[in-house]
């Protein structure tokens, strides 16, 4: 028997029915341990039109979503800007909160949400919850059972060339709060942070390589952007640990020939799948071998998943246990990524302050009722 078989579900309200709360959707009304209750939406027609879609029974604003006695933990898929602002906003009305990633735009806003969940004595977690899947936890497995021996480095690449080709209206990703660090960075340092520990500091170098990017999707193709963020990003993560990893960020190649992230150990080499997905393909080879091999994944969660942070956090809120994309875990996350800039700009290391205890990995059946529910 599932350990959540007997668990009464988690009421959760989505504020914010954009592109991404689809799968959010999708996935908390298949959990079993989750009933989404109510959605809101600046836009109420939208909220509306996403609440009779998808059979939830309120659509609200999100003000009084955030007021509902029904709603005990607020999904907060709202923009990055105001991410933090949500988040607080839910735990003063005494809501449990997960975010959407980024937790906030600046280090003081994640260590702003972080203070408020010790405050209340209320949860807080935060997107992604990619590492979680089958693709990383496999990779974290074939760690801690040594397979390639001590990690002592690694290379990590998010490289792309913008969003401004794709994206219907990318004027965010060039603004201050965007940039390819708190876009993707999330997905690279949660992963990083979850295979090998807590970061002790960063150092990097960061430029913004064109001063205006001109936008060649639809709606608005042709519109110029001024760019106000740093837009290629290389830093160096030394981690407790004592491993050594360069992360780059980046939308200023057109091409990447560099696999997501490499973890080199003292008895081989592991290449770990695109942190951005749940699943993928890990490869390894081990010291004296000749061929790189592909290993089977060795654990659930493989398609888009996104989702089993928020029924992690409904487990840990119905029986008072911890849960791995925590609020302590997402503003080392975020202190992270902001302290690329603040180091090139100061010419100097950064040290991180934000205390974590490394996430439990993931059993190899965990949540398994819920897996089923979902493929």
């Amino acid at each position: 028997m599932s350990k959540l078989d007997s668990m009464d579900p988690l009421r959760v309200g989505i504020v914010g029915v954009g592109n991404i709360s689809g799968i959010y959707f999708r996935n908390l009304l298949r959990f079993p341990e989750t009933e989404i209750v109510a959605c809101a939406d600046l836009d109420l027609d939208r909220a509306r039109e996403a609440a009779t879609k998808n059979g939830v029974g309120k659509a609200l604003t999100p003000d009084d979503l955030i007021r509902d006695p029904e709603v005990e933990l607020v999904l907060n898929l709202t923009i990055p800007k105001v991410h933090a602002e949500i988040a607080i906003r839910a735990m003063d009305h005494g809501k449990h909160v997960y975010s959407e990633k980024p937790l906030g735009i600046s280090n003081e806003e994640g260590q702003a949400v972080l203070a408020k969940s010790i405050e209340t004595g209320l949860r807080a977690g935060c997107a992604p919850d990619t590492f979680m899947g089958a693709g990383i936890q496999t990779c974290r497995k074939l760690i801690d059972d040594g397979v390639i021996g001590t990690p002592i480095a690694g290379n990590a690449f998010m490289m792309c060339r913008g969003h401004e080709t794709w994206h219907p209206s990318p004027e965010f990703y060039y603004e201050v709060g965007g940039g390819p660090m708190l876009d993707m960075g999330p997905y690279y340092v949660s992963a990083l942070v979850n295979l090998l520990g807590s970061v002790d500091r960063v150092t990097a170098s960061t430029r913004a390589s064109f001063p205006t990017r001109t936008i060649t999707s639809q709606p608005k193709a042709g519109k110029v952007i001024n760019v106000e963020t740093p837009t290629h990003m290389v830093g160096v993560l030394d981690f407790e640990s004592g491993a050594i990893v360069q992360l780059t960020t980046s939308f200023d190649v057109y091409a990447n020939p560099m696999p997501n992230i490499v973890i080199y150990g003292t008895e081989g080499t592991l290449i770990v799948p695109d942190p951005n997905g749940f699943g993928g393909v890990p490869q390894i080879k081990r010291a004296g071998e000749s061929e790189w091999k592909n290993v089977e994944l060795t654990h659930g969660f493989s398609d888009n998943a996104r989702g089993v942070g928020v029924l992690d956090m409904a487990y840990a809120i119905r029986n008072n246990t911890s849960f791995r994309p925590d609020v302590s875990f997402a503003a080392q996350v975020l202190e992270v990524m902001t302290a690329y800039e603040r180091s090139s700009q100061l010419g100097q290391h950064i040290k991180i302050e934000t205390p974590i205890v490394k996430p439990a990995a993931m059993a190899t059946d965990e949540y398994a009722t819920a897996w089923e529910a979902i493929r």
